[in-house]
């Protein structure tokens, strides 16, 4: 893990929007920001430990997985370059499971201690309220995408679930699957065989046409 700081452009990530390149640089000095770089595989964060930053996924992907007591794998978000992540933000563990976020392949992320942002500049920085308010809206919408997966785990059967799947996210009759059959499997929270079965199923019916991550819904079609 390497944990040299080197300033890049982020002016393309939400939580760094609507703040100028100059800006950012002052800012992320005064906040003493690290950055770290992880090999694939590799648990960035386990959950539970007390941390208090936000970590922001700055190159690469990686999954927010939960590990119960049974050894069952079950992914709760996948987190894009550019995505946010921290306990402090959504996650307390009482269960007891294990919650963790690990790398999919290499991976970089910059760690902003979260007292530090939230802390009241003394400068009054209209950059440091800009974060801020980036950062509340970030958390905005993955409570949203927290509601959507609860509505893909509420369907009985694997079948109703994954055709929730990818009406949630086949917009335009079609997407690209952010992870593998695999993942898709511990993200909806079933077996991968019987998964794999229903999903063939579903291409014979013709509902369904996947190729690779390419995933086509045949637009008559709605997730009952």
């Amino acid at each position: 893990m390497n944990t040299k700081h080197k300033i890049m452009d982020y002016s393309n990530f939400p939580i760094f929007q609507n703040i100028s390149a100059a800006s950012m640089e002052r800012m992320l000095a005064c906040f003493h920001v690290r950055q770290c770089t992880y090999a694939a595989g590799s648990a960035v964060r386990e959950y539970g430990d007390g941390g208090k930053e936000v970590g922001i996924i700055t190159d690469g992907t990686a999954d927010l997985v939960r590990i119960d007591y049974g050894g069952t794998r079950t992914i709760l978000e996948h987190l894009e370059t550019g995505s946010i992540f921290g306990e402090v933000l959504a996650f307390t563990v009482q269960t007891g499971d294990s919650i963790s976020v690990v790398t999919e392949g290499g991976c970089r992320v910059m760690y902003m201690d979260y007292d530090h942002i939230m802390k009241r500049c003394e400068n009054a920085c209209r950059h440091h309220s800009q974060l801020v308010q980036n950062l509340f809206q970030l958390v905005t919408e993955q409570m949203q995408q927290m509601g959507q997966r609860v509505e893909v785990l509420s369907r009985r059967s694997i079948r109703e679930k994954l055709l929730c799947y990818f009406a949630i996210h086949a917009k335009n009759g079609a997407f690209t699957l952010p992870f593998t059959l695999s993942a898709l499997a511990d993200y909806i929270g079933s077996d991968r065989s019987a998964m794999m079965r229903e999903l063939r199923k579903l291409r014979q019916e013709g509902l369904v046409q996947v190729d690779g991550r390419q995933v086509t819904l045949a637009l008559q079609r709605q997730a009952g």
